[in-house]
């Protein structure tokens, strides 16, 4: 355990490490990617957290993200920041899912995604290491998530979005204290532009997966997964996969509770699921490689998972593979039906992200990849109030006679 602690806060951080080589580095100095250009991964000494962290304590806190601290890198309670960050509810969907299929609404989360789980441990980290300019590309959530907490902290922010990101998210982002920047490009073209301003040290690069603390506050997911299954785990997980930094984490999260004796060694088929307009990972999984290639012409209405090329592949492919999941893309139609079947089936109204779930469970199923009576966790990563829903016209002239009949 490291003694540079208040003890107020313990934490349990030893160094970082990066996930390509191996190679170590000192936690308490701010990094973005590691020599080899790949993500930097926090590590614990979990011996230390299981000795001091015994399970009746952790039960009897709230459930919010930051009750798991211990498994977090913030060393100091004055740079916790915190908009509300609850555990997020596992809510059935047993008629456009069926009997064992639960999804975790992610869209209850500060700024309505859970972009904020990540954006909230990197920004904490970001003051606590002394960051005061940040920029980051984003599709939208991501950027929405880091205006908030930025602005909280008093950190300055730059935000470069493609420019057809939902106008919604664009006007979230400014109105929260970002300077939001539209790209006529991709997400990787604003990333470039990041990337050169960073090069020029106007700004730190907040890209995904290029800091280390994304996928500490993602992992949250897989440990209050954990938490809400009475330390098991569902059979089956599918997860939105664009950066793929949940999906990362999760995986982590699971290794960093079997290390603590919290859980067994099984896991969940973890699924990546993508959209067939930019489907890299399922690509090269198909492919058996353990890099993807810069998927060409991306489209889709999932615009959260419209990631062209993500830094973090070989990690995302060697989770699914891991685990004996796989790679698998849906189709437009098909995300859009999903959607509109859970808002009117079963009242839950999902990101399009969320219906690429949806819409992947229900393609592995009817091929017999999962059995229906597995259960299973679909990701919602986002509130389905932010994106576009098809119009109500109908009126009534209440003037003119009623035929109730016709209502």
């Amino acid at each position: 355990m490291n003694q540079n602690l208040t003890a107020e806060r313990p934490t349990f951080v030893t160094h970082l490490e990066c996930s390509l080589t191996g190679q170590c580095y000192d936690a308490d100095t701010l990094h973005g990617l590691s020599e080899a250009g790949r993500p930097l991964l926090v590590r614990y000494d979990l011996d230390a957290v299981a000795a001091n962290l015994p399970r009746p304590m952790l039960d009897a806190r709230p459930t919010d993200l930051w009750r798991w601290r211990e498994l977090l890198p913030v060393r100091r309670t004055a740079n916790v920041v915190s908009l509300g960050e609850i555990e997020t509810p596992l809510v059935a969907i047993p008629v456009s899912g069926g009997a064992n299929v639960l999804v975790k609404d992610e869209g209850r989360l500060p700024t309505g995604s859970f972009k904020a789980r990540g954006l909230v441990m990197a920004v904490a980290m970001a003051k606590e290491l002394g960051v005061t300019r940040i920029a980051m590309p984003t599709n939208g959530n991501a950027g929405a998530a880091l205006a908030a907490y930025a602005t909280r902290v008093g950190i300055e922010t730059i935000v470069f979005c493609p420019e057809d990101t939902p106008e919604v998210n664009v006007r979230e982002i400014a109105l929260q204290g970002a300077r939001v920047w539209r790209v006529n490009g991709l997400i990787d073209d604003c990333g470039a532009i990041v990337g050169k301003g960073a090069a020029e040290g106007r700004w730190f690069d907040f890209s995904t997966l290029k800091e280390p603390y994304r996928i500490e506050g993602k992992k949250t997911m897989g440990l209050e997964l954990a938490a809400q299954f009475g330390w098991k785990l569902p059979d089956a997980i599918f997860y939105p996969t664009g950066g793929g930094t949940g999906l990362i984490g999760m995986w982590k999260a699971f290794d960093e509770l079997e290390a603590m004796g919290w859980i067994g060694a099984e896991r969940p088929r973890m699924y990546a699921v993508q959209a067939s307009g930019c489907a890299p990972i399922v690509k090269a999984f198909e492919a058996g490689q353990e890099h993807a290639e810069r998927w060409e012409d991306a489209h889709t209405v999932a615009a959260g998972i419209r990631v062209p090329k993500a830094v973090g592949d070989f990690l995302i492919l060697r989770a699914v593979r891991a685990s004996g999941g796989k790679a698998v893309a849906v189709g437009d139609p098909a995300i859009l039906q999903a959607v509109d079947d859970a808002a009117r089936h079963d009242g839950l109204l999902l990101c399009p992200e969320g219906g690429a779930t949806l819409a992947a469970y229900r393609e592995a199923v009817k091929i017999g990849e999962v059995d229906p009576g597995e259960t299973v966790v679909l990701f919602n990563c986002a509130t389905g109030l932010k994106y576009p829903m098809p119009a109500a016209p109908r009126t009534l002239d209440r003037h003119q006679p009623i035929d109730f009949d016709a209502l």
